[in-house]
């Protein structure tokens, strides 16, 4: 069995992390500000999230939070590829840039701190509270 699956750049793979499952590592190293990996988005907002809410699909989306945009400043995103397995910390080491584009949303992982090779690559949550009690959190 492979522990390690590598993306098609080598530059980042995704093997089990004990008490969160899968989660998304450097295979290089990345410099502050470096794009880790950039990922289109479908968005969803409060009454199909009521929905969705109730389906493994929570564990995968992201929340922004972004009085900037004209339909709900609480949207919410199914982000596709790699970045939807990056795991949260309340010390991440990146964060998600949004883009919009006449293609829709886009999802940036950036590097908020030097990340070596090896490393676990995670950004903090905005939406604990809508996780399920049973939803443990760990460094």
């Amino acid at each position: 069995m492979v522990d390690r699956v590598f993306d098609r750049s080598n530059a980042l793979y995704v093997k089990k992390v004990p008490g969160k499952g899968r989660g998304l590592f450097a295979n290089i190293p990345f410099k502050t500000g470096d794009l880790i990996e950039r990922a289109p988005t479908w968005s969803f907002y409060d009454r199909e999230a009521s929905l969705i809410d109730r389906t493994g699909i929570l564990e995968y989306y992201f929340v922004r939070l972004d009085k900037n945009i004209q339909i709900d400043p609480i949207a919410r995103y199914v982000v596709f590829g790699l970045a939807s397995l990056v795991n949260h910390s309340l010390r991440p080491n990146a964060q998600t840039v949004w883009a919009d584009e006449e293609s829709g949303a886009w999802a940036s992982i950036v590097a908020i701190k030097d990340i070596n090779v090896d490393e676990e690559i995670t950004q903090t949550y905005n939406n604990i509270s809508d996780y399920p009690e049973s939803v443990k959190f760990v460094e």
